[in-house]
């Protein structure tokens, strides 16, 4: 098979996959290309632990690591876009003063690819604000890249919910 055939058949079959929505569950057919099992997907809700954990040592620089080099953070109790370490170390000097500590609400993991992951939903702060407990409802959204072993936040979204429930 020539070298333009071979391209063209590749170029159908894409096109072919993104018209039936394949790639969006890992399939081209009937085969699939990355792993969708149970496990991963408790691999990513994982990191909700793993970002709360770091919360809970109020350490600003270990919360952040948890966020990918690129990592963007929209945070819920601030107007400013983080986009750097540096930056989401900052919103964490803050943040942790209220002395935060998390619970999912309701979970939405979707494997992307196998390196990247999406976990949305709701969760629930307890806080300490004026010396006096708090909660605070938020949605949030965070996506996950793979690098190496490890998964990293890329994005992170949370904002407090509009209405009380």
């Amino acid at each position: 098979m020539s070298l333009l055939a071979l391209a063209s058949s590749a170029a159908r079959l894409s096109n072919q996959a993104l018209r039936t929505g394949a790639l969006n569950n890992g399939l081209i057919g009937t085969q699939r290309l990355f792993s969708t099992d149970e496990s991963v997907k408790q691999e990513v809700a994982a990191q909700f632990s793993k970002w709360n954990s770091a919360l809970a040592t109020l350490d600003p620089s270990k919360v952040a690591s948890c966020y990918a080099p690129d990592g963007v953070l929209l945070p819920t109790v601030s107007n400013k876009v983080r986009r750097t370490k540096e930056e989401i170390v900052d919103y964490f000097q803050q943040f942790l003063k209220l002395r935060p500590q998390g619970k999912i609400d309701q979970a939405n993991v979707r494997i992307l690819s196998p390196n990247s992951a999406i976990n949305s939903g709701v969760y629930t702060f307890d806080l300490v604000k004026d010396g006096q407990p708090t909660k605070v409802q938020a949605r949030y959204s965070f996506t996950y890249r793979k690098i190496g072993n490890d998964w990293y936040i890329a994005d992170h979204h949370s904002s407090a919910m509009p209405e009380k429930v």
